[in-house]
């Protein structure tokens, strides 16, 4: 039977990974997971452009960005219930089913958004029915990421799970370029009467076809070969989050911890900083899209150049160099922005993501190496959607309102400094890899045989 505490580095046997296998589920993690974060991405971009006006309407501009960024926190606040329904379920009935039905509940939320009455038709209820999809997509999101790592990672040689397990670490950045991709063309080719209007719906109403899409390729894949041997032995856990919370709470205190400085740092230079460059800079809505667009498009080569990196050398010292870089750079970009330079915005927000991007791809291999193969699914969600509620989900909101309240971005500064510190304290606090390669190494032997 399969134990908690992995084995030894005698125990790995010589592990010859099926090809074709592996690279379906390395293509269906990464479009799936692409595929949910424009959906996810595309609400955060109107967040900052359109919802305000629209759904929250007031005659301070800054009150409706801060009410359209709470709707935007809900996202985040609702996935701990995704982590613990859908990852538990990953540990019980396997990867694939789960990632299947995740899917299907964000995109027809994010498609309902799209056909949403606003304020001016239906009052008060345009806002609540808003919150209630977006509630949903974060449920959605939730047990998304757990799955879409370990569809991708255990199909693959275990020595390499930082390349494998970045596949889902791609869709943010994949789907935020898209949708933001969307949302330029739309702001390029309508007045702003028209986007306004109607022209936001359009990015909202895409996601019926991009789902039925993720969904053929989903149906194609096996359950990965590490499930299998645990459904052979009969090692499922019969309650994964209790055994989580009981067995091995260092290692969900290090995997949270360490996801809490990538998520601000990715809410302030994809999400905050459309709202800062147009704003604050005067900028033009079409500028700091472009500008964001262009990050996100290198971020797709880099993440996964960044999990392969952290095969090579070790994966917690890459991503504590990120994690101190990410910290001090803030401090450069808002110095360099004052100016209202777009060619230095667009820098600033590259060096950022590539930061962000050395942090991004070792991590999914990190989280899901603190914890054994059979509490995997559940632990890795756990702590994906804990950490988004004290990193991702109040990031806009407090970038929002420190802006407010102090005039300057030196609060907004220290704050993704404070994050950089917790998130190097859960990286000493976890744990290097080679106990947990070595049986994911025979799982796969066991599966294979």
């Amino acid at each position: 039977m399969l134990q908690d505490t992995p084995r030894g580095p005698a125990a790995a046997p010589v592990v010859t990974p099926n090809r074709s296998g592996l690279v379906r589920a390395f293509f269906a993690s990464l479009t799936g997971t692409a595929l949910e974060w424009y959906d996810f991405a595309v609400y955060s971009a109107a967040s900052a452009l359109v919802f305000g006006d629209l759904f929250f309407p007031s005659e301070d501009p800054l009150t409706g960005t801060l009410l359209a960024f709470s709707t935007y926190a809900v996202g985040y606040v609702s996935r701990p219930l995704g982590g613990i329904v859908f990852g538990r379920l990953g540990d019980v009935i396997g990867r694939k089913k789960v990632l299947i039905a995740t899917l299907v509940l964000i995109g027809a939320a994010t498609f309902l958004i799209g056909l949403l009455p606003t304020h001016s038709s239906i009052g008060a209820a345009a806002p609540i029915a808003l919150v209630v999809l977006r509630f949903a997509q974060g449920v959605g999101v939730g047990g998304e990421w757990g799955g879409a790592v370990l569809l991708s990672s255990e199909f693959g040689d275990p020595k390499k799970r930082g390349f494998f397990a970045s596949a889902a670490q791609v869709g943010p950045p994949a789907g935020n370029l898209l949708a933001n991709g969307v949302l330029a063309a739309l702001g390029a080719l309508l007045t702003e009467d028209q986007f306004l209007s109607w022209g936001w719906r359009v990015a909202f109403l895409i996601s019926g076809v991009l789902v039925g899409f993720g969904l053929w390729i989903r149906a194609k894949l096996e359950e990965t070969p590490v499930f299998k041997a645990m459904e052979a032995e009969q090692a499922r856990p019969e309650a994964p989050v209790r055994e989580v919370l009981t067995r091995q709470p260092r290692a969900l205190l290090a995997a949270i911890l360490s996801r809490v400085a990538p998520d601000v740092l990715y809410a302030l230079f994809t999400v905050f900083v459309l709202t800062y460059a147009t704003d604050e800079l005067d900028m033009s809505r079409g500028s700091a899209l472009a500008a964001v667009l262009i990050g996100s498009s290198l971020q797709i080569v880099l993440i996964p150049l960044a999990g392969a990196l952290s095969d090579r050398v070790n994966r917690r010292l890459l991503y504590g160099c990120s994690a101190v870089g990410a910290g001090v750079w803030p401090f450069v970009f808002f110095g360099m922005v004052d100016g209202g330079s777009w060619g230095l915005l667009v820098l600033g927000v590259i060096v950022a993501l590539v930061l962000h991007s050395l942090m991004y791809g070792p991590q999914a291999a990190f989280i899901a190496e603190q914890f054994s193969p059979r509490l995997r699914s559940t632990g890795s969600s756990l702590a994906y959607t804990l950490a988004g509620l004290i990193g991702g989900a109040i990031a806009p909101l407090l970038f929002t309102a420190l802006l407010g309240s102090f005039d300057s971005w030196v609060p907004l500064a220290v704050y993704v400094a404070v994050t950089a510190v917790v998130t190097i304290t859960g990286l000493l606090l976890g744990r290097d890899a080679d106990a947990a390669t070595d049986e994911d190494a025979e799982l796969v032997a066991q599966a294979s045989a």
